[in-house]
């Protein structure tokens, strides 16, 4: 077999962070009894998704993004609020959204013994744990890399380095990174010399210069490659 380790994303990939995020969005609004709007939610989604992308780009710490997001969202609708209370509120509910991608248990299922898995994220460490633990995904990866930990975020190349040198045997030719973002994993793939597989279940038209290897709109489709 080609590759032996494969690097999974978390979020939109193995885990439904859509459907997380819609519960913990409903969560925090109810707690501090504010309408939750379509405009509210359509305004946060663009703002969250532009901080995140700052994020990987360096341009943004992680602290910075998480406590001044909701700060950012109500400025928006002429609302003050103390961003980091609102924050403590919305992850609590976030920790709770561990609905998986449709056949992802069954793909796990049929490569752990076959292949090396491993996790590869730019979420909040604490979440994600929660999250892979309550979805019983855990014990299918021999380690989980989260950002926050390793001190560098995909798709900077020191977090590929440091992903590569945990991992007994690794190189860049036996490994594969499956994922969800072109920015975030698909480039950290480009910038690591990784081949990647890029999850697109809504097939969205690929208006970025990154290029995946592969392309999949089902996990299962996954083992095909493999």
């Amino acid at each position: 077999m080609k590759y032996q380790n494969l690097l999974f994303d978390v979020d939109d990939t193995l885990l439904d962070f859509k459907a997380a995020e819609n519960q913990a969005l409903k969560g925090l609004f109810t707690e501090i009894r504010y309408p939750l709007t379509d405009d509210v939610v359509s305004y946060f989604r663009v703002l969250n998704a532009k901080m995140w992308q700052r994020f990987e780009l360096g341009q943004l710490d992680r602290q910075t993004l998480v406590n001044t997001r909701f700060t950012k969202l109500f400025a928006h609708f002429n609302e003050e609020v103390d961003g980091i209370k609102y924050e403590k509120i919305y992850r609590s509910f976030l920790n709770q959204g561990h609905q998986l991608e449709p056949h992802a248990r069954e793909l796990l299922n049929d490569l752990k013994g076959q292949f090396n898995l491993f996790i590869v994220s730019n979420g909040i460490a604490s979440v994600q744990a929660h999250r892979l633990n309550d979805s019983g995904l855990t014990d299918y990866f021999k380690h989980i890399f989260v950002s926050e930990e390793v001190g560098y975020q995909k798709p900077r190349i020191e977090f590929f380095d440091y992903v590569a040198k945990k991992i007994a045997g690794f190189t860049p030719k036996n490994s594969l990174i499956i994922g969800d973002s072109l920015t975030s994993d698909i480039q950290g793939g480009v910038n690591a010399g990784i081949d990647s597989v890029w999850f697109n279940p809504k097939l969205q038209p690929n208006h970025s210069t990154v290029s995946p290897t592969y392309q999949i709109d089902d996990l299962l489709d996954l083992q095909t490659i493999l």
